[in-house]
């Protein structure tokens, strides 16, 4: 009876505001992640007419640095901001059947485009060009990616690098993260 109490009084309890909702397949699902058939091309044309950056997220269920990344650093205003005004999100499951088409036309299951493209870690962030060629990979035409979760201040760097094509400059993104780190100090 204590034990049902305890329980009842538990779940009147109010989750915390940085708690990101889950779906069924485990994975975190903020308001800023797109749904789609996970075709590559129309993804970017659909990041594109929007004026967006296409990334795609890898994780996995269960995944304690995923909830890290999604409750601490994904949630940070700042940060969310930067999302929802400059990045067109398809989330990935690192273990899921669902197909893929990558932009050289070939199809496979999430988990095997995960193989194929070298995802071993989630969550893994692959930040892509507006323009891909055809017979090229999501993996070979990334601009950037990002094995791990990482704190706020790197994480908003690399949002901020990719918007701003900084590494078209052939700027080293370790080089903007330690000058903006000094600029903010």
């Amino acid at each position: 009876m204590l034990r049902a109490l305890a329980l009842a009084a538990a779940m009147l309890l109010p989750l915390p505001a940085f708690a990101v909702e889950l779906g069924d397949d485990g994975l975190h699902k903020p308001a800023w992640l797109r749904e789609t058939f996970k075709d590559l091309h129309d993804d970017l044309a659909e990041a594109n007419a929007e004026g967006k950056r296409l990334l795609v997220i890898f994780e996995q269920r269960g995944c304690i640095y995923c909830t890290e990344m999604h409750e601490k650093v994904l949630s940070d205003p700042a940060i969310e901001k930067l999302i929802v005004d400059h990045y067109f999100v398809v989330q990935m499951n690192l273990f899921g059947d669902v197909e893929v088409t990558d932009f050289d036309g070939t199809t496979l299951s999430e988990k095997e485009m995960a193989m194929r493209w070298g995802v071993m870690f989630t969550p893994t962030l692959i930040f892509l060009p507006e323009e891909v060629a055809e017979d090229t990979t999501a993996a070979d035409a990334a601009v950037a990616i990002m094995p791990g979760s990482f704190g706020k201040g790197t994480t908003e760097a690399l949002l901020i690098w990719v918007r701003d094509h900084i590494y078209e400059n052939g700027e080293n993104f370790q080089k903007f993260v330690a000058e903006k780190m000094i600029g903010e100090n």
